[in-house]
C-alpha cells in the first residue's frame, strides 16, 4: 500500500478507535485524527515486526485493519493518560 492508502487507512481507524473508546480527547479532533494516522503506521510496524504476520500490500485485508486499529487504540489511551488531564481546571 502507498502512503496516501496509510493515511485513509489511519483516518478510518482513529475514528473507530475514537467510536470504541468515546469521552473527550485533549487535542480534540485534530489530535485523534494524528493519532488515527500513526497508530495505523505503529500497528503494522508492530505487526510486522514483532508479530510475524507482514502487512498486506492490499486495502482490504482484515489483519492490516486489526493492526491499525489497536495501533490507534494503544496511541489514543497513551495520548489520554499523559495528557489528559492537563487541560482539567
Amino acid at each position: 500500500m502507498g502512503i496516501i492508502a496509510w493515511i485513509i487507512l489511519g483516518l478510518l481507524a482513529g475514528a473507530i478507535a475514537k467510536f470504541l473508546l468515546p469521552g473527550r480527547d485533549p487535542g480534540g479532533l485534530l489530535g485523534t485524527t494524528v493519532i488515527g494516522i500513526l497508530g495505523a503506521f505503529v500497528g503494522g510496524w508492530v505487526s510486522s515486526r514483532w508479530l510475524d504476520h507482514p502487512v498486506s500490500k492490499h486495502f482490504f485485508d482484515g489483519a492490516t485493519w486489526v493492526a491499525a486499529i489497536g495501533g490507534s487504540l494503544v496511541l489514543l489511551i497513551a495520548y489520554r493518560l499523559v495528557f489528559g488531564n492537563s487541560r482539567r481546571s
